[in-house]
């Protein structure tokens, strides 16, 4: 016989299916944005940056139930991102790079696909945690002491890692950088 009322409702499914429902609605509008952030992340490969879409989502989904701690979920799980980012990195597996052409794709009204290429290309020249402090501070337009705390060093070494690699981008980049700002 189940047991229904109010101690039902504490240890039965109804807590889980809220649960659920809370986390697809956070998962529905945040995917995009992460997906946007780890293809800058992973230098345009898009295959990867799905992986950890769906680990991120999955490490927060875990982490679900205690959400009420998090001040900002979404800042939390741009965090978890990065980290997840950073770990796959260091890993031996993935130093592999596959070998061949991109397929043409098709481009939104507005897109430049030189910038992208350009932009893409010499974000993938950038180590791992430069990359990540590039994206942190500049696409999602973080501040130092948030960049900081998400990669787990000292502001002091986000601003330096920003120095070089904006100058490792320029210097990439050359002279078409020039032109690309001015857009």
């Amino acid at each position: 016989m189940r047991r229904t009322g109010r101690l039902g409702r504490r240890g039965g499914d109804w807590g889980r299916t809220s649960r659920a429902d809370d986390f697809r609605e956070f998962a529905a509008g945040r995917t995009h944005q992460l997906f946007r952030s780890a293809s800058l992340l992973t230098g345009g490969d898009t295959h990867l940056a799905e992986d950890l879409v769906q680990e991120t989502l999955g490490r927060m989904y875990t982490l679900w139930g205690r959400v009420d701690r998090i001040d900002n979920p979404a800042g939390y799980a741009q965090t978890v991102l990065v980290r997840t980012f950073l770990t796959h990195r260091r890993r031996h597996s993935a130093s592999e790079r596959p070998l061949g052409e991109l397929p043409e794709s098709a481009t939104a009204p507005g897109d430049d696909p030189d910038l992208r290429i350009a932009l893409l290309d010499a974000l993938g020249q950038l180590s791992a945690k430069d990359r990540a402090v590039v994206v942190l501070r500049y696409w999602e337009d973080r501040s130092v002491e948030e960049t900081a705390d998400a990669m787990h060093v000292s502001s002091a070494a986000v601003r330096t890692r920003s120095v070089r690699a904006l100058a490792k981008l320029r210097q990439q980049l050359g002279g078409r950088f020039t032109e690309f700002a001015a857009r």
